[in-house]
């Protein structure tokens, strides 16, 4: 039975020996000599109070005495102002930080972004990438669009037993591997061109501070109890195994997952026990004390806020779902401690030798991270009437996020910012299996940049393949047709088409310069376009608003083939001739139409977006907001108005090139397997080429 915790009592200060501290008031507390200093002989005691006596100097003398104090040693001084230097360059430098960083303003819509924070023991393959950050970085990139003030927080969740699980495999030490795979993770999203107001990390002294300040009010508030689990136990390592160093079948009836860790089951997502697991030998089971969030005493307000936010926020189904399927099994009290090292130390006497459980720490990253990037983190954090928090992640993080995150910002009693709107995918999975960073199974980040393929063609085919309702599959094949049919025929095709036509000289083209529009109002066929082109971006709005994000990019798409049968239909070669007034009609429609999908996919395809407004001769500032209180929405509706008439555009060039059959052949080749077969079959090529030479 979960017994209630004691309240945590401070140390007294530790008193000299032989003394003893009256409790007499602040003014009055006096030491008194034990009996052992009263054994002292009286003419010993006599000789030590004249030795004080004449070591002292008389109050008169002391006031009239020129002699300065002793300075400190030139070493000293040195070391002294260089720390008083560095303090001031440090205050300086946060000052500057705070003074740039962005925070909520009064009137405007704040939205704070957060992605799943992605384990920093492996490298991120693509289903982790399109589960969390790249998603988040589309939203985060369309709320900027549209002209509100966003801030996107993510990091590596680098406490608990994945890290020191990895630090073992590669014989050094967790500070070492979370320093190794912070930077690769780094650089994957900056060449995935993810657009981080920070990427921190939560092994930082924010983290410690926030997460243990967390847990002292969720203890005031007695929200904790402590119990006693049993919990498997290695003889020959004199340790406690931690959850993930077990694997055995999952218990759970309809599953019997075959490789199921101790934490949590990677095929139906529920959280086990260690000691759950069908094994087929025999554990070696030991007590140990832990502390535990009492959910259930918390679950009217749980209840009252999912209930509330759910539906306000439009919560996407998987997650809802996932949500209610841990309320109906009913809620237990949660361990939130592990017999670990490496991680966040809990603040209490009796437990000063455990950790808190990567899960109760991780969410809390999202705070102190945003911590890390500005001293004034709480006007995001405990402002909920002027912060509209959203955050993405995989199915398998969804009852961290809606239950025991939550429960925990509720059981503080403090005014936390809570989770708005939950946006959640289900599993991308590889060719004929499931991407793993455990069994090294798929394409992973620095691999994508292996391939040659643009970072613009990965996030335009992971984000029209997301897995928002159900799981979807990577296929090479798949990957080559949109890319050839879609970006290349379709989007690039159209773009190239109008810009290409503009740039030629005089007597066949504009000579680079954007025509006017005279006949516009009584053009039909430009009329028709625009009506269609407005419902398109009003479906665009309302799609990426509910984040939608695939439907949203595929509504952006849709204007691009409206583009292409704009062209087709128009017969705008001919026109040239025929009919010069309906030619430059259709061409500077045509010229804004590509303006308008540089901005619409400017979240999508970020470098596109560039490369599509300096083809245009506009800078990336130019852009449209489609801020609601600026009119820019009804004024993308009539696409002539875009451009102005007399524009000089750039120097056309094609957007994307084509994947060839034998580069896919190739490519299904170099990826099969796990990461250590294909290691392997590079070192057998090594060798045989070596030894043919």
């Amino acid at each position: 039975m979960p017994r209630s915790l004691p309240p945590y009592k401070k140390k007294r200060p530790r008193q000299r020996r032989g003394t003893q501290t009256s409790h007499l008031s602040h003014h009055h507390r006096v030491s008194i000599q034990t009996a052992a200093t009263n054994q002292i002989p009286a003419s010993r005691r006599r000789r030590r109070r004249r030795r004080r006596r004449e070591s002292q100097t008389p109050h008169r003398q002391r006031e009239q005495d020129p002699t300065p104090p002793l300075p400190h040693p030139p070493h000293a001084r040195l070391v002294a102002a260089a720390r008083g230097e560095m303090e001031r360059a440090a205050a300086m430098e946060a000052a500057k930080e705070s003074a740039a960083a962005v925070l909520p303003v009064e009137g405007r819509r704040n939205v704070l972004v957060t992605s799943a924070l992605p384990y920093v023991n492996n490298v991120p393959h693509l289903g982790n990438i399109i589960g969390c950050v790249l998603s988040a970085d589309a939203f985060a990139r369309y709320c900027r669009l549209r002209g509100h003030n966003v801030l996107y927080v993510c990091g590596t969740d680098e406490y608990g037993t994945a890290t020191e699980t990895k630090a073992m495999e590669e014989g050094c030490s967790p500070r070492e591997i979370c320093d190794k795979y912070h930077a690769i993770h780094k650089e994957v999203y900056e060449w995935f061109d993810i657009s981080f107001d920070i990427f921190g990390r939560t092994s930082s002294p924010q983290q410690t501070e926030v997460c243990q300040d967390i847990f002292l009010k969720l203890l005031d508030n007695n929200w904790l109890s402590e119990n006693t689990m049993q919990q498997l136990y290695c003889n020959s390592c004199q340790r406690f195994l931690a959850d993930r160093l077990v694997e055995g079948y999952c218990p759970t009836e309809g599953c019997n997952y075959d490789s199921a860790r101790g934490d949590q089951c990677e095929k139906c997502g529920k959280l086990l026990n260690s000691t759950e697991l069908v094994c087929g030998s025999t554990p070696c089971v030991r007590d140990t004390d832990h502390l535990f969030l009492e959910l259930p005493l918390l679950r009217e307000k749980l209840e009252k806020y999912i209930d509330e936010t759910s539906v306000a926020g439009s919560w996407s189904q998987n997650a809802i779902h996932a949500t209610n399927a841990w309320l109906k099994e009913g809620l237990k009290p949660r361990c939130i401690t592990r017999d670990l090292k490496w991680g966040v130390p809990v603040p209490h006497e009796k437990y000063k030798d455990k950790v808190f459980y990567v899960w109760f720490d991780a969410p809390i990253g999202y705070i102190s991270i945003t911590a890390c990037y500005t001293p004034e983190w709480e006007k995001w954090w405990k402002n909920p009437e002027n912060v509209e928090l959203y955050q993405f992640m995989g199915k398998d993080n969804v009852p961290f996020h809606t239950v025991m995150f939550p429960s925990t910002l509720l059981g503080t009693g403090e005014n936390w910012t809570l989770m708005k709107t939950i946006s959640v995918t289900e599993y991308l999975n590889y060719e004929s299996g499931k991407f793993s960073k455990t069994k090294g199974i798929g394409v992973f980040g620095n691999d994508a940049k292996s391939t040659n393929i643009p970072p613009e063609v990965w996030r335009y085919y992971l984000l029209t393949n997301r897995p928002e309702a159900s799981d979807t599959l990577f296929t090479w094949t798949d990957l080559q047709a949109k890319c050839n049919n879609e970006l290349l025929n379709n989007l690039g095709n159209f773009i190239n088409r109008v810009l290409s036509f503009i740039a030629k000289p005089e007597g066949t083209g504009y000579g680079s310069v954007v025509p006017d529009s005279p006949d516009v109002d009584s053009h039909a066929l430009t009329q028709s376009l625009a009506e269609t082109v407005g419902k398109l971006i009003d479906q665009y709005i309302d799609a990426m608003d509910k984040v939608k994000i695939k439907q949203g990019l595929k509504i952006a798409m849709a204007i691009s083939s409206e583009g292409n049968a704009y062209l087709q239909e128009s017969q705008f070669w001919k026109l040239y001739k025929q009919d010069p007034a309906s030619c430059a009609t259709v061409m500077k429609t045509s010229a804004g139409l590509v303006y308008l999908l540089a901005c619409l996919l400017e979240p999508f395809m970020p470098t596109f977006s560039k490369d599509v407004l300096q083809q245009l001769n506009l800078s990336p500032e130019e852009h449209l907001s489609f801020c609601d209180e600026k009119g820019e929405v009804e004024k993308a509706k009539r696409p002539w108005d875009l451009i102005p008439s007399g524009h000089m555009i750039g120097k056309p060039a094609p957007l994307f090139k084509g994947l060839e059959n034998e580069a896919v052949k190739g490519l299904r080749e170099k990826f099969a397997g796990s990461q250590a077969e294909r290691k392997l079959r590079t070192q057998v090529t090594a060798q045989l080429e070596a030894t043919n030479i």
